[in-house]
């Protein structure tokens, strides 16, 4: 039985090739960290407005493989907005390439700090504001 992911469009979304995997055919996991890493770096520049880097990552954890050839899925939420920084939740899903059904491969949390040209931390907006439409 498959899992429901998010109901919006992923904020990428690739194909896992041979390049990315073991000898066993099971995608590394640094290459997947790696597609969650780009996904949360796109929300943080689009949300300050420039350049952003990643600080840390918390707790993943990942609960399936994903193998060559599927289709992976990385939607990205900014959550929380400091001075400074952005937190960004990421999840994961696979899809297998001639399936629909989808399984959440890993989450995390990633965090963020706004540079100016100056590469020093500067401010970021703060959060949206949700409309009620």
């Amino acid at each position: 039985m498959s899992d429901t992911p998010p109901a919006r469009a992923p904020t990428i979304r690739v194909t896992a090739m041979p390049a990315d995997s073991n000898p066993y055919g099971d995608i590394f996991g640094g290459w997947l960290m790696g597609q969650m890493d780009l996904a949360a770096g796109s929300v943080a520049s689009r949300h300050c407005g420039g350049r952003a880097v990643t600080i840390a990552v918390e707790a993943m954890k990942f609960h399936r493989p994903v193998f060559v050839g599927d289709e992976l899925s990385v939607y990205a939420t900014l959550i929380r907005t400091g001075n400074t920084s952005m937190t960004i939740e990421v999840e994961a899903w696979r899809r297998a390439r001639h399936s629909d059904d989808c399984y959440r491969v890993t989450q995390a949390s990633f965090t963020f700090v706004a540079l100016g040209d100056d590469r020093q931390p500067r401010r970021v907006p703060g959060m949206p504001v949700e409309s009620e439409t």
